[in-house]
């Protein structure tokens, strides 16, 4: 059967795969168009695969909330490159996959992967398809749901990289974006000194201990000297106990008294945290093939 540029044209605007691509696989399937895009559909499958194995640190947090505020999904997309992560196909899958745990409220990333999209096609589908047609690999990571029974939810993005939701009772617009901007800069892990976990808190503990044996002070002293390192650290990596950003004169816990609101919970991604990037030794690679 001839192929013409009319069916070409038809693949590549339901597959978004290469012109070439889609003559060759058209040749291969005689003109059935559903069987191309099967063959396509297999072949992303495959390609993806190949590509699972490459790091992907780059990527996108997004946050999704819901008409009412009181619900909210935060989301990271990774992919190999800021390239990629700019790009309007990844971004449109991030949102549509963003969309769907705000709505479908999955158990776990296998759950959402089964999902469908707009297309019909499950988001592991798409994922793969996605894959193929971009050339680096991409994987849906984490995400969590953030509610507020009272109150509101809150976000504040700091480009693509960083996303925060913040559940809040008794605060105005600002408020909410004030303090989803300073969790974005300050990386607190928890809101107050009773969340912290306490095997961190011990672990601190022996380390200070530790520290203050070490300088020979007298035992009253050095208890002294612990309590007071382990006030200072929990006042950093708590959002109650650290100064606002914006106005270091005062804590945060201070800010959201005197504005009668309280903080319930809140959620900070940032791209690619935890995730051992691949460093690249350009010089030694250039010598490498060129045989020194």
């Amino acid at each position: 059967m001839a192929i013409t540029a009319a069916m070409v044209k038809e693949l590549r605007e339901r597959t978004g795969a290469g012109m070439m691509d889609c003559k060759k696989v058209l040749v291969e399937t005689d003109g059935d168009l559903d069987a191309a895009i099967d063959v396509m559909r297999k072949s992303g499958a495959a390609k993806a695969d190949k590509k699972a194995g490459r790091i992907a640190a780059d990527g996108k947090v997004i946050i999704a909330i819901s008409d009412d505020g009181k619900e909210a999904a935060i989301l990271e997309v990774n992919c190999e490159t800021d390239f990629v992560a700019k790009d309007e196909n990844f971004t449109r899958f991030v949102e549509a996959v963003a969309a769907r745990v705000l709505a479908d409220q999955p158990a776990d990333i296998a759950a959402l992967s089964a999902l469908p999209l707009d297309t019909g096609e499950s988001v592991e589908e798409v994922r793969a398809n996605l894959v193929a047609k971009i050339g680096e690999n991409i994987q849906v990571r984490r995400f969590e749901l953030v509610s507020a029974e009272e109150g509101q939810v809150f976000s504040y993005n700091h480009g693509v990289r960083i996303g925060v939701a913040v559940s809040m009772v008794g605060a105005d617009e600002a408020l909410g974006k004030d303090i989803a901007m300073h969790i974005a800069a300050s990386r607190p892990i928890c809101v107050s000194e009773a969340d912290v976990p306490a095997e961190k808190l011990e672990k601190e503990k022996e380390i200070l201990i530790a520290q203050a044996e070490d300088s020979g002070k007298p035992a009253n002293i050095i208890e002294k000297m612990v309590e007071g390192r382990l006030r200072k650290y929990l006042s950093e990596i708590t959002l109650l106990g650290q100064d606002f950003v914006k106005n270091p004169d005062i804590t945060v816990a201070q800010l959201i008294k005197d504005a009668g609101a309280e903080v319930s919970g809140f959620v900070r991604y940032e791209v690619g945290e935890g995730i051992e990037k691949k460093q690249e030794d350009f010089a030694a690679e250039v010598m490498a093939q060129i045989g020194k």
